[in-house]
């Protein structure tokens, strides 16, 4: 059976000129983005207002239609933010939609609106404000989950802790230290974000269907009332573009990929055999069997989403891929997953605010693995080199022969007996050994970039200069 926007026949009036009869019940279906695009409304609303103000400035309309538009505008707005709007399948998408309820409201002058656009220019701008607020949302999360990090930092200067190469004890860091890396990922994401807004501030609205219009339209007036840098320089590109919305999911994936390897060694460091830190009850959940269980899940659904944020990446790549110029219909099933890339986002990283604002650390239990698996024994080369001016892979082969006569005796390097130490070396000194300590090893390294707390604090101090936000 073939339905109409009404139920009972015939063709859709917004495009059924051409048509006697409209679509089969299945292919409305098929045919119809309302259930995800209705999520454009707000832009949808914008546009139209912004349209309007233009046609009339132009004298394309007239002030009174100028004014009608504007008033049943605002009705539909106030109707969708009330739950009152009713959206239906039968007009397909979100633009239909608010036409069709605006005719309801103010008559023939609702016909007018739509004069010198088309549903495809009108798509690429809704598309492109939705996207650019949800960049700036992510860029906002971002940052308040850097604060957090750098909150946290400011409580661990002095905590130190093991660092790692795969996974394996390395050299001693700090937790501050160790935090601060996470804040500078998050920064390059954020400048990823904020490259991705800049591009794709072009306003598509002038574009019409893909030729233009013959109008005398006035498209830098619709571009500076929509807040973007100017209209689009070519009308094919204006509807058929879509890679500023590749772009921006790229930008998601990059800040989920952080986020996931935050949240992994979240997991990890939660462990008994870490014991490094633990979730707080907030971000934790319980388990439906075992009463002692306290589990990431937080952390662990960060990993999870990283996932669906790449898939949603992919998803839209293969979308624009291959489509000739300008429109076509497969660019509405790239809609759902640019919009929940970004939401998925802004998501994961209020949710890593969150869980790192409330984290309870462990500062005995990181100072006492720092120093497993011999965490120092480089200090020691190092200070071959220094003082008694060894070459370094003479150092790296005297210290290697003490690792192993260590473990041997199953102690640590500093604990062998000086004069065993001295087989290996003669250069080797009490002074050398006593100070192989991680919190003498995080001293040292007192460099542009390094843990050591003095330099730590200075790289806290810029952060916040730059985030602008004092300590929590």
């Amino acid at each position: 059976m073939r339905m109409s926007e009404d139920g009972k026949g015939g063709a859709n009036r917004m495009w059924g000129g051409r048509f006697a009869e409209g679509p089969a019940e299945i292919m409305q279906r098929f045919n119809a983005s309302i259930d995800v695009d209705k999520r454009l409304a707000a832009e949808d609303i914008a546009g139209s207002r912004a349209h309007a103000s233009m046609l009339a400035a132009q004298k394309i309309i007239s002030a009174e239609d100028l004014a009608a538009i504007l008033s049943g505008l605002d009705q539909v707005e106030a109707e969708i933010a009330d739950g009152r709007f009713q959206f239906t399948e039968a007009l397909e998408d979100v633009h239909m939609n608010v036409e069709h309820r605006l005719s309801e409201l103010i008559g023939s002058a609702a016909g007018r609106l739509h004069t010198a656009r088309s549903r495809n220019d009108q798509v690429a701008t809704d598309l492109r404000l939705f996207v650019r607020a949800g960049l700036d949302r992510v860029a906002v999360s971002i940052e308040d989950w850097q604060r957090a990090l750098v909150d946290l930092a400011e409580r661990h200067v002095e905590t130190v802790m093991p660092g790692f190469t795969h996974l394996q004890p390395a050299t001693p860091v700090t937790f501050a230290h160790h935090l601060l890396a996470y804040t500078e990922m998050a920064e390059r994401d954020k400048g990823r974000v904020s490259d991705a807004r800049a591009r794709l501030n072009e306003c598509p609205l002038g574009s019409a269907a893909l030729a233009g219009t013959s109008h005398p339209i006035d498209r830098e007036a619709t571009a500076a009332a929509l807040g973007f840098d100017g209209p689009c320089r070519n009308s094919l590109d204006g509807v058929s573009a879509r890679d500023f919305a590749l772009e921006a999911v790229s930008t998601c994936v990059f800040s989920a990929l952080t986020l996931s390897r935050f949240a992994e060694e979240l997991v990890i460091f939660s462990t008994p055999q870490f014991g490094f830190l633990q979730c707080s009850e907030s971000f934790s959940t319980g388990s439906s069997i075992m009463p002692q269980k306290r589990n990431p899940d937080a952390a662990e659904l960060l990993r999870g989403k990283a996932g669906g944020v790449l898939g949603a990446f992919t998803t839209l790549a293969m979308n624009v891929k291959g489509l000739p110029l300008a429109y076509s219909k497969d660019m509405q099933e790239g809609k759902e997953p640019a919009m929940n890339a970004l939401e998925t986002a802004e998501d994961c990283l209020q949710i890593a605010a969150g869980m790192t604002a409330e984290l309870i650390v462990r500062p005995e239990r990181m100072a006492a693995a720092a120093g497993v698996g011999h965490a120092t024994a480089v200090d020691l080369a190092d200070a071959l080199v220094r003082e008694a001016g060894v070459p370094f892979r003479d150092a790296h082969h005297i210290v290697g022969r003490l690792v192993a006569m260590a473990e041997a005796e199953g102690c640590a390097i500093s604990e062998l007996p000086l004069e065993k130490a001295q087989s290996a070396s003669a250069a080797i000194t009490a002074e050398m050994l006593d100070a192989l300590t991680p919190s003498a090893s995080v001293a040292y390294r007192s460099h542009i970039g390094g843990p050591a707390p003095s330099g730590v604090r200075a790289e806290i101090a810029r952060w916040r200069k730059r985030l602008g936000a004092g300590a929590q």
